[in-house]
């Protein structure tokens, strides 16, 4: 294989080369000629796309028109000069994108004409972790050309420190993009299905009859069952209030602010804003490393609390905690969320007793080993076992999944824990 001996890498140059019809479709008759060639030629086309060409691909076959700058394109970022003869690299190709931050933009420029949104930002990770590319994103015209995303961003907040004045209102008009476009696919599910939990945890025992409970009601009459006319007399009325203006539950978010859990400090940064802007939850965001950080006071802008992180560094947990449990006045109305890997720098025993002690006061506390939609994460299962025990699954958390979580949190019933044996 020419291009890449790294199995995933060819996974994306597979997908990259599957998306090119779109742009053949726009190409000159020309251009278009291999593409519409016989099935048996465009499958040899495909397959010249992903090895790369060169005397090791065995298809025999040549490309033209858009294709040979499609494959330019990605010989740039998954070429591999290093296993070639000589002699092969007749076109004295090899992977590169050159030392300056303009021929990256060019080539961001290039990718983002051939290929779909999402394949670009896979080619945009693969730039960062092949080429060695952090350095570039420093650059303000590199920044305008790159497809924003939540991996983006968070290269972004671990660069923030070494990061140039002349660099930084760009990099903040990337995230800004990113998190306005979080907020719009997060916040209105995620306060409706909280605000319907805050109401029906708002008990009242004398409701209207359109805030009637029927079943608790049912439940707490069934004593009062007449089986000669098979009904049941609610002798006494549950049911639940309607939203009001007071502060029903107090919610605090720990985010583990280490390199590993970069996309879930993003999400976790645009939930604390959607929560805090919701005047029946008093929201808290904590953020730490080996040290604590409080970033409440900024959370009207989730921007604001990202640039405020410092991603990368240790891990204390049991200090977090302590911190956490330190603001908490109101036990039984209070939500604990810790977001991390669990992976403990700190005192591993004192961390469980606080845990521990914070259930035992009234706290419900829920543990997320990863808030993204990034896959299975890589946790200390030790720690998430002895979590569990204490009655705190660990789990991962889809962004999509997490209103669900924080409503079964405040209404104190189970949580829908997915795939919660892999996680024990």
């Amino acid at each position: 294989m020419t291009r890449t001996t790294d199995p995933a890498a060819t996974d994306a140059a597979a997908t990259d080369a599957a998306t090119t019809d779109a742009t053949t479709a726009e190409a000159t008759p020309a251009e278009r000629t291999t593409a519409e060639a016989t099935p048996g030629d465009e499958r040899l086309r495909r397959w010249r796309l992903v090895l790369g060409g060169e005397s090791a691909d065995g298809t025999g076959c040549s490309l033209a028109g858009t294709d040979v700058a499609i494959d330019g394109a990605l010989t740039a970022l998954y070429g591999n000069s290093g296993g070639r003869p000589a002699g092969d690299r007749s076109r004295g190709r090899s992977a590169g994108l050159g030392a300056s931050a303009p021929s990256v933009a060019r080539w961001l420029g290039d990718i983002r004409t051939y290929f779909p949104s999402s394949v670009v930002q896979v080619m945009q990770r693969d730039a960062i972790d092949r080429l060695g590319l952090s350095t570039l994103l420093l650059e303000p015209e590199m920044l305008e050309a790159v497809e924003a995303d939540v991996h983006l961003v968070g290269t972004l907040l671990s660069l923030n420190k070494a990061m140039p004045e002349t660099t930084k209102e760009t990099a903040r008009a990337v995230v800004r993009k990113v998190v306005d476009d979080l907020e719009k696919q997060l916040a209105t599910r995620t306060r409706s299905t909280l605000t319907g939990a805050l109401d029906r945890s708002a008990k009242i025992n004398r409701p209207r009859h359109r805030d009637i409970d029927w079943d608790r009601t049912i439940r707490a009459n069934l004593k009062n069952y007449l089986p000669e006319f098979n009904t049941v007399v609610p002798e006494r009325l549950i049911g639940y209030g309607r939203a009001s203006q007071s502060v029903k539950k107090d919610v605090v978010l720990c985010i583990d602010q280490s390199g590993s859990m970069a996309a879930s400090v993003v999400y976790a940064s645009v939930f604390g804003a959607v929560l805090a802007s919701m005047r029946s939850i008093a929201t808290r965001l904590v953020v730490f490393d080996t040290a604590v950080v409080d970033l409440t006071d900024q959370l009207d802008d989730p921007v604001d609390v990202l640039f405020g992180t410092q991603l990368g560094g240790g891990t204390d947990i049991n200090r977090a905690l302590a911190y956490c449990q330190s603001q908490i006045t109101r036990p039984a109305d209070t939500v604990v969320v810790l977001i991390s890997d669990l992976y403990e720098g700190g005192i591993r025993d004192e961390m469980l007793k606080r845990v521990a002690a914070m259930k035992a006061s009234g706290v419900q506390f829920v543990a997320l080993l990863a808030l993204s939609d990034e896959g299975t994460p890589a946790y200390d299962r030790e720690h998430a076992a002895a979590l569990s025990a204490l009655g705190a699954p660990a789990f991962a958390c889809t962004p999509d999944l997490f209103p669900d979580v924080m409503a079964a949190a405040i209404e104190k019933r189970p949580l829908p824990i997915p795939d919660m044996a892999a996680h024990q």
